[in-house]
């Protein structure tokens, strides 16, 4: 028999008393707690690093299928790749800027590109970037009051507003480049085959001796650029899809880049001055593009990074700084040493190198083949001889040892570089 007492039931031996209980975390189960949740914390952190990663990588391999439509549409429009080099100028005057002031009031800017313009400032209008190109392609007046030319002036005018300003289609997410000293940065460089010689060049150049400029019409320069040009991307030339004979699949077109941070990372500071440019045929990074290794000019204790007493590029004039720059340190790359290996020009940040490709993915880099496909190669690909020199043909007497028409000595990666070197692709990449 049960007694209800106050809305309570108690059994007949209980009459009377009162139950009583506690509840509550002891301290050790609290600690208990606590160090579970930070395990579990420590396992999650990874995994969720990981997937923003993944996500910033998918980001970086939808830019580069953007850049990829961007290029065949304007083929489409124009029946040619958009030109790498490129741009209004001056046919007698290769300066970009003719006004100074003389210490005076400062006159407007009247120079021109000095046809430096890069395959990315062509195909602005196809990445729904329109107005940015509405800009560029009319002459424009500035903040200053400042009326520039049509096209702009020369890429690394950082008046220039558009120059100075990051296009986020040409921009890797996981890349943390930002602001100044370098300014209007890329990560997608457009690429120039697997030789050095004539890729600051091309196909045209100003004559100081004659005063104006010369298109393609000088026989020992265009020997030059067919030897050693064997990219998708002519600088200063044209090209087309009929001029990949290697199968448009089987052929790499734009390669990812790290931009600089200033520490001095062998990907994005230059060492410079190594000969192998100008008249140093088949010296320096042309004979051997180990130069800068060779020559003990990276730390050993930090492999990543140049030693102090290397003299690396700086500032503004790093890789991936100027997006509008058609010269191989800012927008170009060559299959030649693998991935994520040391930039080494021959002369200052302006001349030709070694510059492969790089990114901030962990163990490789996102490629653009020619038929719009976006893969991801390793550092690991099959890559050749490294130390094998360049191709490059100076006149009838004097070639390199391996002569023009050869097959890449860079391996697949060499191999993938060239447009019509008719190498086989027998290999997974």
């Amino acid at each position: 028999m049960l007694i209800h007492k106050r809305g309570h039931l108690f059994p007949p031996h209980q009459k009377g008393k009162r139950s009583v209980s506690f509840s509550g975390f002891t301290l050790v189960e609290l600690l208990v707690v606590i160090a579970i949740i930070g395990v579990l914390v420590g396992l999650l952190l990874p995994a969720v690093q990981s997937a923003r990663e993944a996500a910033r990588r998918m980001s970086c391999s939808n830019n580069f299928k953007q850049i990829g439509l961007g290029v065949h549409n304007y083929h489409a429009a124009y029946n040619q790749f958009p030109m790498h080099g490129t741009g209004a100028t001056n046919e007698t005057n290769d300066l970009w800027s003719l006004a100074d002031d003389h210490g005076t009031a400062p006159a407007p800017p009247i120079g021109f590109s000095r046809h430096m313009l890069s395959y990315m400032v062509g195909i602005l209008p196809f990445i729904e970037q329109q107005g940015m190109w509405e800009h560029i392609s009319n002459p424009l007046t500035d903040e200053a009051n400042r009326t520039w030319p049509a096209m702009g002036p020369a890429p690394y005018a950082v008046r220039y507003l558009p120059w100075r300003t990051d296009v986020p289609t040409y921009r890797c997410p996981s890349d943390p480049g930002r602001g100044l000293p370098t300014v209007g940065r890329s990560n997608y460089a457009a690429c120039t085959g697997d030789a050095t010689s004539r890729t600051q060049i091309g196909g045209s150049r100003f004559n100081g001796a004659q005063g104006r400029w010369r298109y393609q019409d000088e026989n020992w320069l265009i020997r030059q650029c067919r030897a050693n040009l064997r990219g998708v991307f002519v600088p200063r030339g044209n090209t087309r899809f009929r001029d990949i004979l290697d199968g448009t699949s089987n052929t790499i077109m734009c390669g990812e880049i790290v931009t600089d941070l200033g520490d001095r990372d062998i990907r994005s500071a230059a060492s410079l001055n190594n000969g192998g440019h100008g008249g140093q045929w088949g010296n320096g990074i042309m004979g051997n593009p180990k130069t800068c290794e060779d020559n003990a000019l990276i730390d050993p204790a930090r492999p990543s990074f140049w030693l102090a007493s290397t003299t690396v590029s700086g500032g503004a004039t790093t890789r991936g700084g100027r997006w509008a720059d058609f010269r191989p340190l800012y927008s170009q790359f060559l299959c030649i040493l693998p991935p994520n290996s040391e930039v080494c020009l021959g002369g200052n940040h302006g001349t030709e190198g070694i510059t492969t490709a790089s990114s901030r993915h962990q163990g490789g880099v996102h490629v653009l083949m020619a038929d719009g496909a976006v893969k991801f190669i390793t550092d690991s690909i099959e890559a050749g001889n490294s130390r094998a020199e360049t191709i490059w043909h100076r006149n009838a007497t004097q070639e390199s040892s391996n002569p023009p028409g050869a097959a890449s000595p860079y391996g697949l990666w060499g191999s993938l570089g060239t447009r019509a070197a008719r190498e086989v692709i027998d290999e997974e990449f």
